[in-house]
């Protein structure tokens, strides 16, 4: 099917129909899913989808629908409750479709290959990775493991004449584990994602990663509340970066919703600390050619050197702020509107190694396990529960679990006296190991 040819006709019929602009974004994919318990296969799953999203804007007033349904009568019926919902809506002045029809060139966003791969090869994948973090003896159990793909073609196209397609790619395979002593119970896995097979971890990495991860938290201790170093682990990141996240928002920016909303290029942490958001690097799993409603991506720095440098806004909102849209309307498939999200988004790597940070480290916590969502977007505070590594003199001295750490956003940025050389680009929220200096951490 002529897909651009389609999205190019579907927003002319919105505009016969009543529309005084209109979005068409059409989505058609596949996804494969495989999952493996104990060396046997529990579930093989595999759909092709395809839909189309309409947002229509009527006086300034805006609305949405979709359809997964391409006949003609479907699409018409789509397109109509679109423009009999814009009727129910407010008016907003800053209802607008972006206008620039360039594009980012992003290298590496598909593999051909991925479909070509047999289902037996993929299945032996997803078997060989658990097989390999049983042989362990301290491994008792195994909670599974899996593989799976999915590919997609994405064409947008608006009444301002912008017409714009991509297809994209990834895969990935994981494994979690259990290990046992006694009465003790706990849980390891490790997970890879990649846009090219070829560039999957070997599953013996994957594996011994998962391994280790369950059986050193084994025989953990309890420490005395105090104050102390925190190491962050880079599989805890998320822990600082997603409140980051979320306060960078353009849209709760607006709203006042935001810790950082008053903090345009002022200092809020170390100067060792820069987070970057890259929507065009090379096979970067969240890179794309142009975000949610069409507008080119880039690469912006949003904090550097502990310097608030940027928000992230789409195009109502930026219009809204007085702003240009930054590339970053998000959107979840074919049946949602845009919203605001990252690409890849990291702090910069620093240039000390993840055991240097460790032996400079007199006492404190290497965080590898934190519950809670991590620092609150709105008032800038922290605290979660905690698990990992104990540091004496320099060495990990034993495993620690059902500890909690709290803080505020502006101690821990501002706290970050070293940030380690290990960042790993292939995940899309991500960090190298860093060290904040002092934080209340709760014990006995």
């Amino acid at each position: 099917m002529d897909y651009n040819g389609l999205a190019t006709q579907l927003v002319k019929k919105c505009l016969q129909k009543g529309a005084d602009a209109a979005e068409v974004y059409i989505e058609q994919g596949r996804n494969l899913s495989i999952q493996v318990r104990n060396g046997e296969v529990e579930t093989v799953q595999e759909a092709a989808s395809h839909g189309v999203g309409f947002r229509v804007f009527v006086k300034k007033r805006m609305a949405f629908s979709s359809c997964n349904d391409f006949e003609e009568k479907a699409l018409e019926n789509a397109i109509e409750r679109a423009i009999e919902f814009a009727k129910s809506t407010t008016a907003d002045e800053n209802n607008v479709l972006p206008e620039d029809k360039g594009i980012t060139e992003v290298e590496g966003l598909y593999d051909p290959q991925i479909a070509k791969i047999s289902m037996e090869e993929k299945i032996e994948l997803a078997k060989k990775v658990e097989k390999l973090a049983m042989k362990d003896p301290r491994i008792t159990k195994s909670a599974g493991s899996g593989y799976g793909e999915g590919e997609g073609e994405f064409y947008l196209a608006n009444s301002h004449g912008l017409l714009k397609s991509s297809r994209q790619s990834g895969c990935s395979m994981g494994v979690e584990v259990v290990a046992e002593k006694g009465e003790q119970k706990s849980s390891g896995g490790e997970y890879c994602s990649r846009r090219f097979y070829s560039d999957l971890k070997p599953p013996e990495k994957v594996a011994e990663k998962a391994a280790r991860d369950a059986y050193e938290m084994l025989d953990p201790r309890m420490v005395k509340t105090q104050k102390a170093v925190v190491i962050f682990d880079p599989d805890v990141a998320f822990a600082i970066l997603g409140g980051i996240l979320g306060a960078t928002n353009g849209e709760k920016v607006l709203q006042g919703a935001s810790f950082l909303a008053k903090k345009m290029n002022q200092k809020i942490g170390s100067e060792l600390l820069t987070i970057i958001d890259d929507g065009t690097r090379q096979k970067g799993l969240a890179s794309a050619p142009f975000d949610g409603e069409g507008v080119p991506t880039q690469k912006r720095i949003i904090i550097e050197r502990g310097v608030l440098k940027g928000f992230m806004y789409n195009t109502i909102v930026a219009r809204r702020a007085g702003v240009k849209s930054t590339g970053n309307a998000s959107r979840g498939d074919f049946s949602s509107l845009p919203d605001i999200g990252p690409h890849n988004f990291y702090v910069k790597a620093g240039e000390t190694p993840p055991e240097e940070i460790i032996r400079a480290t007199k006492v404190g916590l290497l965080l590898k396990e934190v519950t809670g969502y991590g620092i609150n977007p709105i008032n800038g505070n922290f605290s979660g529960g905690a698990g990992g590594f104990w540091i004496e003199e320099g060495k990990i001295a034993f495993p620690v679990k059902g500890l909690t750490i709290a803080g505020t956003a502006e101690e821990m940025l501002n706290g970050i006296d070293l940030i380690g050389n290990d960042l790993d680009l292939d995940k899309t929220l991500t960090a190298p190991t860093f060290r904040i200096k002092l934080m209340q951490i709760g014990g006995e």
